[in-house]
């Protein structure tokens, strides 16, 4: 049976993923390496049992997460030359909620965390969609060339609501653990391979829309 929630570790949020971009395989490695250190450092360092052999793994992976957003973050400047807005952001939320994290050693907030990102991105987007301003343009520092203005209005949208709907389902989440019905571990494998599927999944499901409004291919793609 699963344990209440007072007695669960901590983990991370993940990081928000972005549309595809240039060098895509190192944009993807960028954004979801340090998710994926956490959760190699976790599951090796947290052996024994009970609650406190987990959250002393859980606070161990949330300072590898620290310092792998930070080396995310130089290698970005180093072969892109550039620290997008995006990432920029994304550490910020990494190294002040890690932070909180090592110091409140509290379950009820790790678990809760990445609700408050994920709203924090939808209202972002959507309100700058409401106001006809393509928030995630200038995250992105268009980053996706020859983007019209409505077809990134579009992605701002699509991508506001995806995260809205990210937030629900940590909540749902968030209350299953609470009534001992989900275990941390569950939910820290869907929060790393799940949300990453799924936001793979949802930026396939966003290349027509970029294609029609305006997204440059290169000639050798185009063929």
């Amino acid at each position: 049976m699963s344990e209440p929630l007072d007695q669960l570790p901590g983990g991370p949020e993940p990081v928000p993923a972005a549309p595809p971009a240039k060098h895509g395989w190192l944009n993807f490695a960028i954004d979801f390496g340090p998710l994926l250190v956490f959760f190699l450092t976790y599951k090796f360092t947290a052996g024994g049992q009970g609650a406190f052999a987990a959250t002393a793994g859980a606070i161990k992976g949330t300072i590898a997460f620290m310092v792998a957003i930070l080396v995310a973050m130089g290698i970005s400047k180093w072969k892109l030359g550039r620290i997008s807005p995006m990432l920029w952001m994304s550490g910020i939320l990494v190294i002040g909620f890690g932070a909180l994290t090592v110091y409140l050693h509290d379950p009820k907030f790790i678990v809760m965390k990445p609700t408050i990102i994920y709203a924090v991105f939808a209202l972002m987007l959507l309100g700058g969609w409401w106001f006809k301003k393509p928030m995630l343009k200038y995250l992105l520092q268009s980053a996706l060339d020859g983007m019209t203005e409505r077809g990134w209005l579009l992605l701002s949208r699509n991508w506001g609501l995806f995260f809205a709907a990210l937030g629900i389902a940590n909540h749902v989440m968030y209350v299953l653990i609470e009534a001992g019905r989900m275990s941390f571990d569950s939910w820290l494998t869907i929060k790393v391979w799940g949300v990453t599927a799924l936001s793979f999944l949802f930026t396939l499901t966003q290349v027509p829309v970029m294609l029609k409004n305006g997204l440059a291919v290169p000639d050798g793609e185009a063929k």
